[in-house]
């Protein structure tokens, strides 16, 4: 039986400090994980703007969308297929505050963010943000 594909979208969300560039990563109590903010679409809703939906809901913070990155597929922790559209997107106005579904968010140097990071699948999204970032210019 084929099962439809879970989509959703999300963002590496960056910002420059008197640190230098860094990268948000966020907590999931849910899942005890550390990821880039990310979500399900809604019905109707575009897969950029579910990513800057989710980077609101999760981080507080507004985002300027930038270029997109690869996707990532896998099974979630349901058994569904599931695919997840990225975009690089630099902070914009806002603070993060705890919620329901994230409980902690961090800026970290790039090779910080690797460590860190959960998933193996989320580590390939740095490479690919930092030479996005540095093509913007930004």
């Amino acid at each position: 039986m084929r099962r439809d594909v879970v989509l959703a979208a999300g963002c590496v969300l960056w910002r420059r400090s008197a640190a230098g560039l860094e990268l948000a990563l966020v907590y999931r109590p849910k899942w005890d994980d550390w990821s880039w903010p990310k979500g399900k679409l809604k019905p109707g809703e575009t897969t950029e703007e579910a990513a800057r939906r989710e980077v609101l809901e999760e981080t507080g913070y507004e985002c300027r969308l930038g270029e997109q990155l690869p996707s990532a597929r896998y099974i979630d922790h349901q058994g569904r297929p599931k695919e997840v559209s990225y975009w690089v997107a630099e902070a914009a106005d806002g603070g993060f505050e705890p919620n329901d579904e994230v409980t902690d968010l961090i800026w970290l140097k790039p090779a910080e963010a690797d460590e860190r990071l959960t998933h193996e699948r989320d580590r390939s999204l740095i490479t690919a943000a930092l030479i996005a970032i540095a093509d913007s210019g930004a």
